[in-house]
């Protein structure tokens, strides 16, 4: 009986996780998806046969660990990422070290293909700690692993989104909508595309060694972002522009709150475009059409309109 090849996931229970998941076992790989708690991957189990999906507890900040989670796999991908730091220190952890930790278990093990998901914009000198993290952790992707294919999306869509939904929200709540770096501009890619993306970079020989940038077919402000989500979901907000040096203010109060909805960290960030860069290999080269917004998010933001999205039917 023929022995199934296996992939391991690190960070499969997260956004991205879960539709890479469902891609390699449909591909019929063993995934083991690795993840600092188990328990709350365990949903992932229904996208394979019995015995096919497997959680297992492997913190990409504890090499040991990492080095158990990729024993014996033929191909693995790293999605592990956070948009603020729990503890300071966190993004040099876990971004920066953790992405080195398992590109070195990956080598040592004899791994095939290394798919490294980081982010567009990440640079190792940047003034952002997430995005010099991210830069650092491609650094030692590439020393440890030359041949991992490196991708950096945009900002990711989709109905379990932290974007577009959380703003939604907010419109949903709140008579003013802040704009804090309005003329900042992003390509939102789908996260179906990003699987894809993950999938083609481990079967293509051409994709080796590697760096794409991922993006939709639009380029959109935040102000045009904020604009589109109020006329989905049919609210009237007022647009209010939040100066840099006030909005810095506020981030200071909001990062140390549960939650962090914003950090100073973040407002960097934002004070850069975030889109494809000229002349990089990109989606086309992986074979693959980008999903526009527009066919994917009014399905997940109609819930948000007033009366959750139903028609309402009123006696006569």
């Amino acid at each position: 009986m023929a022995t199934r090849s296996v992939a391991t996931v690190f960070g499969g229970s997260g956004f991205i996780g879960r539709y890479v998941v469902k891609r390699l076992a449909a591909a019929g790989y063993v995934v083991r998806v690795a993840v600092r708690d188990p328990e709350a991957a365990l949903f992932l189990k229904t996208m394979g046969a019995v015995g096919q999906v497997v959680p297992l507890a492997a913190s990409v900040t504890h090499p040991a660990a990492v080095a158990r989670a990729v024993e014996g796999a033929e191909l693995v991908v790293n999605l592990v990422g956070i948009l603020a730091e729990p503890k300071p220190g966190d993004f040099q952890r876990v971004q920066a070290d953790g992405a080195r930790h398992v590109a070195e278990a990956a080598a040592a093990a004899g791994v095939k293909r290394l798919v490294h998901v980081s982010a567009i914009g990440a640079d190792p000198a940047s003034p952002s700690l997430y995005a010099r993290s991210k830069g650092q952790g491609e650094q030692g992707v590439r020393a440890a692993f030359p041949a991992a294919t490196i991708l950096r999306p945009s900002i990711v869509f989709g109905p379990e989104d932290q974007f577009f939904n959380r703003f939604a929200a907010l419109a949903a709540i709140s008579p003013v909508m802040p704009v804090i770096a309005g003329a900042t501009r992003f390509q939102p890619v789908y996260v179906g595309d990003v699987a894809d993306a993950v999938m083609a970079a481990l079967t293509r020989p051409e994709a080796a060694g590697r760096v794409y940038e991922l993006g939709g077919p639009e380029v959109l402000t935040f102000r045009q972002v904020l604009t589109w989500i109020l006329a989905q979901t049919r609210r009237n907000r007022w647009l209010v522009n939040v100066p840099m040096g006030l909005a810095a203010l506020q981030a200071a109060v909001l990062e140390r709150l549960p939650g962090k909805l914003l950090t100073r960290d973040q407002l960097v960030l934002l004070g850069r475009d975030n889109v494809v860069g000229q002349g990089v290999l990109s989606l086309a080269e992986l074979g693959i059409r980008p999903t526009p917004v527009d066919m994917v998010v009014p399905q997940y933001l109609a819930r948000f309109r007033p009366g959750g999205g139903k028609r309402v039917l009123y006696a006569t």
